[in-house]
């Protein structure tokens, strides 16, 4: 069946596997990071906000308590805030977004997963985690879960590159992203990575050879997120920026360089993510980024303009 995308989006891929059109709901369960409580560091990765990458996350009060009331309450807090656009019967992913959801005690993890299961309109499970914080046991408790409904994990690589890894402060080498890749597949679940382009000092090249290692690793890697570097304030490259500016992105050449990334993509590796949007209040640059509505349908209009798309159309 034809559809109006030329790439395997992840409404598609939700459609292909539900029946039915699902939404996200983004969750914060307060944990933290190891970049950030002083095990690696403090300060975080340096991209990194206040907020963990998890402003649109409802949350931020999951510390004590029930913790199926806890995850009851904050999945009606986020299902108010997308009411406006979203039925409310779903059904719905609880996607555990904010800082780093596998950073605790496996009993912990066990109450707050199980309980976002426990509604009858969450169709399955989203973790947003680092591959340092996957130890046997806490992948035993996901493909436990994933025997419930399914659960997929989103792993944040955001480069190939050693170097550009260490100036992130990013805090694991590539071998770890590796094995715990393995890991998760021979458990059974869903794998989804996130790649940045526009880090600094990485050329386009360097950024392709980061979306092939992630299109071409084995075991199959599910799906991909492909994040637009936005600079916000009061993250250290935010710094960095205002004392040197770097180059950064035109909207023109981001719509381009994102459509050549998916050409290296296999045809049925889902895109769960085109370009991102970071709040408008803490932007920096690029400032074009914050209109993303208008960056979608440019880069909707440069894949119609691209010949080698033609035939491969996919459901959206």
């Amino acid at each position: 069946m034809l559809g109006r995308r030329p790439y395997y989006s992840l409404n598609a891929w939700l459609k292909q596997r539900f029946g039915v059109k699902v939404y996200k709901l983004a969750l914060d369960a307060r944990m933290s990071c190891p970049n950030r409580d002083g095990t690696l560091g403090t300060g975080g990765c340096i991209f990194c906000s206040a907020g963990g990458s998890g402003e649109f996350a409802a949350g931020g009060k999951m510390i004590a308590g029930n913790a199926g009331e806890l995850v009851s309450a904050t999945l009606s807090q986020a299902k108010k805030l997308v009411s406006r656009k979203i039925p409310p019967e779903g059904p719905f992913i609880a996607y555990f977004q904010s800082y780093t959801n596998t950073y605790a005690p496996v009993s912990h993890l066990e109450q707050l997963f199980t309980a976002a299961l426990v509604p009858s309109e969450i169709a399955a499970l989203s973790v947003a985690t680092r591959p340092d914080c996957l130890e046997p046991e806490k992948i035993r408790l996901l493909k436990e879960l994933n025997e419930k409904k399914p659960v997929w994990v989103e792993l944040g690589l955001q480069t190939l590159h050693p170097a550009t890894a260490r100036f992130i402060r990013r805090g694991y080498e590539l071998e770890c992203f590796a094995q715990a890749v393995r890991q998760l597949k021979e458990a059974g679940l869903t794998v989804v990575a996130h790649l940045i382009l526009g880090l600094p000092g990485e050329t386009q090249e360097q950024m392709l050879q980061s979306v092939d290692y992630v299109a071409h690793f084995t075991p199959a890697i599910d799906g991909i997120k492909l994040q637009l570097l936005h600079v916000l304030k009061g993250t250290d490259l935010a710094k960095l920026y205002e004392n040197d500016p770097f180059p950064v992105f035109s909207m023109e050449e981001y719509a381009d360089f994102v459509i050549t990334c998916i050409e290296h993509l296999p045809p049925l590796m889902a895109v769960h993510r085109l370009t991102g949007d970071g709040p408008k209040r803490l932007l920096l640059a690029p400032a074009w980024s914050a209109d993303k509505k208008r960056v979608l349908n440019l880069i909707t209009r440069r894949f119609r303009e691209r010949a080698t798309w033609q035939g491969r159309l996919y459901c959206s």
